[in-house]
């Protein structure tokens, strides 16, 4: 496929770029998100990762934060992620069977790991 030719629309309001509200690769993450994200984390049993290498420290981070406070991590992915070593649980498969591991992922008592 060739992008060349792809324009990126402007928002009619502002002139601004029109985006989804996602943070794409090289872009800095909000400060604000991040810190609702590792609350979210905090009051959490367990941290799912969906169809991520975590290759960059903007989604490693959350494995590390939930490491150091005991909490299993899971993930469905398809291929090798960062944070392998620090799996409770992983499903080498496509992101469509997320269901099937976070109730998987809801029987593992904290502190106990499950391959």
């Amino acid at each position: 496929m060739d992008f060349g030719d792809f324009r990126i629309p402007g928002c009619s309001h502002c002139g601004g770029m029109r985006k989804p509200a996602v943070v794409f690769f090289g872009e800095t993450v909000p400060k604000p998100r991040v810190e609702r994200a590792c609350q979210r984390l905090a009051e959490a049993d367990a941290l799912l990762v969906v169809g991520s290498s975590l290759m960059v420290l903007s989604g490693y981070r959350f494995c590390k934060l939930a490491t150091d406070r005991g909490q299993p991590i899971a993930a469905v992915n398809l291929g090798r992620t960062r944070a392998d070593g620090e799996l409770a649980l992983k499903s080498i498969c496509p992101v469509t069977r997320a269901g099937w591991i976070a109730e998987r992922l809801s029987t593992v008592e904290p502190g106990l790991s499950r391959t």
